[in-house]
């Protein structure tokens, strides 16, 4: 689906963003908000820009470019659309000075510098919220505020082996492993963004603004849910269990004839329907297995028999025996076949967009819906597509600007490569 123009406002119009974060959970969070119709001002390095943009292969070629022609990083497009990018050196008074203006203009500001550096640029939560007293400022971070040592780097790897979340990944006899994705930064961009929703509905209220902290540690700890209870409860460390589950008995992955599907039988009605459709009536009147932690307690014998029966049998022919019977089950895909999958069976999770550089771009959009409610899709911007309009609104003279883009502390790309994008302004 490509994106159109609405009528409806969004529920963020009028909310102005400054992005100082990079790479992953800043860069989710502030998109998230950018979604529901928030102005995103992503404030970046001239000449490098967010590390993301060099994280590649792969990469998204220009449009007219040549087969070795290097574009976007496919990492950077995944978590900056519907921003505008503002390139500006820091180091330089002029940009350092436009940026703290943006930052007290701003409904939020968002940034993950290292401990220590948004105080000594002036880009702190006490001198932000000192000029405006409503700001909702954000800070993410790998191990918090209070964590010690206070100037420990935070890396997804680094917390998912801290968190327990390595440990409790992988399969039963092998080492621990990391999760395919870096969940530890998508789970704190998401705890980012309700702390930020949460802060401003109260600064709207009251005119009193926040501080919210979201890091990686916690929130994963926090995401772990049942098995961080589940360790508190027994005293013990829950057991690594590959793709099965410690507490449901079956829910996991079993082979077919030709392959794989997962099985996710989570109560008694439905272990009776499996063994129904299965044609195993004897599994379901066993007393071994009446109930779920009779199961767990002979899971190794129910396991060994459900795959027996499920290997006689393709897994097409099991997705329609077993779905037609009502008990959960899914074919374990890829991600390109997952998206493709989730298109033909109505789920619009794709969105095309006119980048400027690279034409028709495919982007997943946002997990969540709002009935009635559009989304907001521009393309993610090139490095400084927006730093001239951003700066000429913060109130710097064209004299000004052009002396910063001389000196190389304002960075903008080549006009002709913006084109397809006007810069906008949000309504105050």
């Amino acid at each position: 689906m490509t994106d159109t123009e609405h009528d409806a406002p969004l529920p963020l119009a009028g909310v102005r963003v400054a992005d100082l974060s990079r790479v992953l959970a800043g860069p989710y969070a502030t998109m998230l908000l950018a979604d529901m119709g928030a102005e995103v001002v992503k404030v970046e390095q001239p000449g490098r820009g967010d590390d993301t943009r060099s994280w590649g292969p792969p990469w998204a070629a220009p449009a007219d470019g040549g087969a070795d022609a290097r574009g976007e990083s496919a990492y950077f497009l995944s978590v900056n659309r519907n921003k505008r990018s503002l390139a500006v050196d820091l180091k330089d008074p002029e940009g350092l000075a436009a940026v703290q203006d943006l930052c007290a203009s701003s409904d939020v500001v968002v940034q993950n510098f290292r401990p220590g550096v948004a105080d000594r640029l002036g880009l702190g939560h006490a001198d932000v919220s000192a000029r405006n007293p409503a700001v909702v400022y954000c800070s993410v971070s790998g191990f918090g505020p209070e964590h010690t040592p206070g100037t420990r780097p935070g890396f997804d790897l680094i917390v998912q082996a801290e968190s327990g979340l390595m440990a409790t990944t992988g399969p039963a006899e092998g080492p621990p492993s990391k999760a395919g994705v870096a969940i530890t930064d998508v789970l704190t961009g998401l705890n980012a963004a309700v702390g930020i929703l949460g802060a401003l509905m109260r600064a709207r209220a009251t005119g009193r603004g926040e501080h919210v902290s979201a890091s990686l540690i916690n929130s994963t700890l926090s995401g772990l849910v049942n098995l961080t209870q589940q360790a508190l409860t027994s005293g013990t460390e829950p057991p690594r269990m590959g793709n099965a589950h410690t507490t449901i008995v079956p829910y996991q992955a079993f082979p077919t004839a030709d392959a794989e599907l997962v099985l996710a039988v989570g109560n008694d009605s439905l272990y009776q329907r499996l063994c129904t459709a299965m044609d195993r009536p004897d599994l379901a009147e066993d007393p071994r297995y009446a109930t779920n932690p009779d199961r767990v307690a002979h899971r190794e014998e129910l396991v060994g028999q459900i795959s027996d029966v499920l290997r006689t049998r393709s897994a097409d022919h099991w997705m329609e025996v077993l779905t037609g019977a009502g008990v959960p089950v899914g074919r374990v895909r890829g991600v390109l076949d997952a998206l493709r999958t989730a298109e033909a069976a109505g789920d619009d999770v794709l969105r095309t967009v006119d980048h400027p550089s690279l034409g028709p771009l495919e982007q997943v959009r946002a997990g969540f819906r709002m009935d009635g409610t559009p989304v907001a899709l521009t393309a993610p911007p090139l490095l400084g597509q927006h730093s001239r309009a951003l700066l000429t609104e913060l109130d710097l003279d064209e004299d000004a600007i052009d002396a910063m883009v001389e000196r190389g502390a304002v960075q903008q790309p080549d006009p002709s490569l913006t084109a397809l994008h006007a810069p906008r302004k949000a309504p105050r």
